[in-house]
């Protein structure tokens, strides 16, 4: 129970559970500013994950799932560009805040949203060859890895907080390697973009024992249980890279793949009644990234065994469903100012 006690106080009220080499902000300094999660970050994580999956829409001949694409990879992108600035402004005059959301059981994951973020950006946008895409990709990468190496050593040696493990560890070495790899498969760089799947493979292995043990204890404490949706990420993304590394991936393939990811979204659902207990919040976004990859795998299966397009069709209704559920979620808690934790 002091265990317990501890964590929850971390996760709940942070400024009192800071490190003892970190200053905690007084009352009158919680600023909207010093307030801006790393988690928001997953709103861009999902849009681009959105976006890809109506791009690879339009390989079913569909006119306008290009322009769908287009408006959501730019929506991303340009919510990106927004939130790095919040957060660079955050770090600038509350560094102290910053350093503490590193440092916590939870945001210490979430924080590798922002990078995951510019990966994905780079999937997205680049083409072979662009210097710029490569730069961005290569630091994204520095980060996760940076991350992962904290990280990693915690778990193996049991130096995290047990009620501190959730799905949300897979962000920065799982997370951060499958889609590095698709990044690199985008700029050309496949051998590259091979090791870094086999490097996400490795960690998923790593971690997957760990994290379903604590899920098999029962529900994660309540300010946690959004995370729940990650779990369905390893072999979701692990899939979809597979698609992307090598195009002349049989369709028979994939549906092994998806056969895989059926298990998590399965346990997910049967999860159903505890996480949805949980108050709606931005961390929900979660879900999009690994649903988002399932249907893109579902269309790309479609595409190159030639099976009908209202399969594909089906489940890309299904996502757009739950993006558009999402929003209007999302934009109820901005208008009613509940988007940011309370000060």
């Amino acid at each position: 129970m002091v265990v317990y006690d501890r964590v929850m106080k971390s996760i709940t009220d942070p400024p009192e559970a800071l490190p003892s080499n970190v200053t905690p902000l007084k009352a009158g300094q919680r600023t909207w500013l010093n307030r801006v999660p790393a988690g928001l970050f997953g709103l861009c994580v999902g849009l681009f994950a959105f976006a890809g999956a109506w791009r690879r829409a339009e390989g079913l001949g569909w006119s306008y799932a290009q322009a769908v694409s287009l408006a959501m990879g730019y929506t991303a992108a340009a919510l990106l560009g927004l939130l790095s600035l919040l957060y660079l402004l955050k770090a600038v005059r509350h560094f102290s805040a910053v350093k503490a959301e590193f440092n916590h059981p939870l945001g210490s994951s979430l924080v590798a949203m922002m990078p995951l973020a510019y990966l994905q950006a780079t999937a997205y946008f680049a083409s072979p060859g662009q210097a710029i895409w490569l730069e961005i990709a290569l630091l994204a990468l520095a980060a996760h890895a940076m991350m992962s190496l904290r990280l990693l050593p915690l778990l193996t040696v049991g130096g995290h907080e047990t009620l501190a493990i959730t799905p949300a560890l897979y962000l920065p070495p799982l997370a951060g390697a499958l889609v590095g790899s698709m990044a690199l498969a985008q700029l050309g760089y496949t051998g590259w973009a091979a090791f870094l799947f086999g490097v996400g493979l490795s960690a998923w292995a790593l971690l997957e024992l760990r994290i379903l043990n604590r899920l098999f204890e029962g529900p994660l404490p309540m300010p946690m249980r959004f995370t729940i949706g990650l779990e369905i990420a390893p072999s979701a993304v692990s899939v979809l890279a597979a698609t992307v590394i090598w195009p002349a991936l049989p369709a028979e393939v994939m549906v092994v793949g998806l056969g895989l990811a059926a298990g998590p979204v399965l346990a997910v659902w049967a999860r159903y009644k505890w996480w949805s207990q949980a108050p709606f919040s931005a961390g929900f976004w979660t879900f999009v990234f690994p649903l988002s990859a399932i249907t893109s795998v579902v269309i790309v299966a479609v595409h190159r065994a030639g099976w009908p397009h209202e399969v594909a069709g089906l489940a890309l209704v299904a996502l757009t469903a739950l993006v558009a559920y999402l929003s209007w979620r999302t934009v109820v808690l901005l208008i009613k100012r509940k988007l940011l934790p309370p000060a």
